[in-house]
C-alpha cells in the first residue's frame, strides 16, 4: 500500500529526481542513484563515466543479438540429427568415434638403402608403363578404403546418401559413372600430352566433358618436364601391396609421384585431398622397393584440377612431408594386414 502511494506520487509530479548516498568505505566514495521526492543535493562534483556516454540503444540491440544467436557445433553427432529430421537416417551406424592413437609395429624406410641406380640408361628419355597384372597382394586403393576412420566413413555416407535423394539410385550410378569416365579420359589426354600425341591430345581436349580440367592444369604442365612413367604399375616387394601410378616426372626441378585429381570444389590446402597423400606416399615407397624401376623417388605432388577451367591447385609434398605420411601409410596397411 505504501509503495502504491509512493508511485502515485511520483506520477502526479513527472519529473526525473537524483540524489547521491555517500558511504565511507575504506577512503573511497560510491554514488547511488534514488528516487525521492526533494532537490537533487551533490557533496562533490560528479565523475564523468564514460560508460554513460555509451549509445545505451545501440548497445541494448547489441546484447540482444549476442544473446539471442544460436551456433551449432557441427559436429558429427550434431549433422547427423539435422540430417535424421530433414532427410531420414543417412545410415544405420551409429556416430562415429575418434580412433586411439596406434603404434607402428615394423618400420620400413621410404628409400631403399639397397637399391643401385645406374649412372647411365638408354632408355631414361622413354616413360615406363608397366601393366598391373592381378595377385593376391592389395592394392593401395583398396587398403585405404577399407582403413577408412570412422569420421570420414561417416561423411562419405552421408554424402551418398544425399545423392541417392536428389538423383535417385539409377541416377546416382549414373553420376559416379560419369565421374570415373571422366577421369580416365583426363588421364588419356594427359598421357598424350606427354607423349607429343598432338592430334591425339586435341581431339581429347575438343571433348567437352574434361576441356575444363586440362585448361585447368596447363599452368602446371608448364613446370612438369622428364616424363619416366605414365599410367604404370608399381609393388613393394617388402611390404606385398601394389598400385597405379599415374605419372613420374620431375616437376620444378624435382622428381616426383604425381598424381591427378578432379573436383568440381575448390581444394586448396593439401588436408582438403583427405587419404591422396597418403597414397602418393605409398607409390613412392613401392617404387623405390621395386626392381623394375632403376630410380627413386623422395618427393610427390597431388594436382587438383577442376571442371569449370579455374587454375589448378598443385600440392607439392618434400621429403619430411612425404616421411611423415609414409609412416601414417604403414599404420593404415598393418591395420589392414592384421583384419585380414
Amino acid at each position: 500500500l505504501v509503495r502504491m502511494k509512493f508511485l502515485q506520487l511520483l506520477s502526479r509530479k513527472p519529473r526525473r529526481l537524483e540524489t547521491l548516498f555517500q558511504i565511507p568505505f575504506c577512503q573511497k566514495q560510491f554514488p547511488y542513484l534514488c528516487l525521492a521526492t526533494s532537490t537533487c543535493l551533490y557533496s562533490k562534483k560528479k565523475k564523468v563515466n564514460s560508460y554513460e556516454q555509451v549509445d545505451q540503444e545501440k548497445y541494448k540491440n547489441l546484447v540482444y543479438s549476442v544473446t539471442s544467436y544460436k551456433t551449432s557445433a557441427q559436429t558429427p553427432e550434431t549433422i547427423f540429427e539435422e540430417d535424421n529430421l530433414l532427410y531420414g537416417p543417412p545410415d544405420k551406424h551409429r556416430p562415429p568415434v575418434k580412433a586411439e592413437a596406434k603404434t607402428l609395429k615394423n618400420w620400413v624406410p621410404l628409400i631403399n638403402p639397397n637399391k643401385r641406380i645406374p649412372l647411365l640408361n638408354s632408355d631414361s628419355n622413354f616413360p615406363m608403363k608397366i601393366s598391373l597384372q592381378k595377385t593376391k597382394m592389395p592394392s593401395v586403393t583398396r587398403v585405404l578404403q577399407q582403413t577408412m576412420s570412422p569420421q570420414q566413413a561417416f561423411y562419405l555416407e552421408r554424402w551418398k546418401q544425399k545423392m541417392i535423394l536428389e538423383l535417385g539410385k539409377d541416377g546416382f550410378a549414373e553420376y559416379t559413372k560419369n565421374l570415373f569416365l571422366q577421369g580416365e579420359l583426363f588421364h588419356a589426354a594427359l598421357e598424350s600430352i606427354f607423349l607429343s600425341e598432338e592430334v591425339a591430345a586435341k581431339e581429347q581436349g575438343e571433348d567437352v566433358s574434361i576441356s575444363g580440367y586440362l585448361s585447368s592444369v596447363q599452368h602446371v604442365l608448364k613446370d612438369i618436364s622428364e616424363v619416366k612413367a605414365l599410367e604404370s604399375a608399381v609393388q613393394h616387394e617388402t611390404l606385398q601391396y601394389l598400385g597405379l601410378v599415374d605419372c613420374v616426372a620431375k616437376y620444378r626441378g624435382q622428381l616426383c609421384v604425381i598424381d591427378w585429381k578432379t573436383s568440381e570444389k575448390p581444394k586448396p590446402f593439401l588436408k582438403n585431398t583427405f587419404d591422396n597423400p597418403l597414397q602418393v606416399a605409398a607409390y613412392i615407397g613401392a617404387i623405390n622397393h621395386d626392381a623394375n624401376y632403376d630410380f627413386q623417388v623422395s618427393c610427390g605432388l597431388i594436382v587438383v584440377a577442376y571442371k569449370n577451367g579455374s587454375p589448378a591447385h598443385p600440392h607439392f609434398m618434400d621429403p619430411d612431408l612425404c616421411s611423415q605420411y609414409w609412416n601414417k601409410w604403414l599404420l593404415r596397411l598393418e591395420e589392414y594386414m592384421d583384419r585380414n
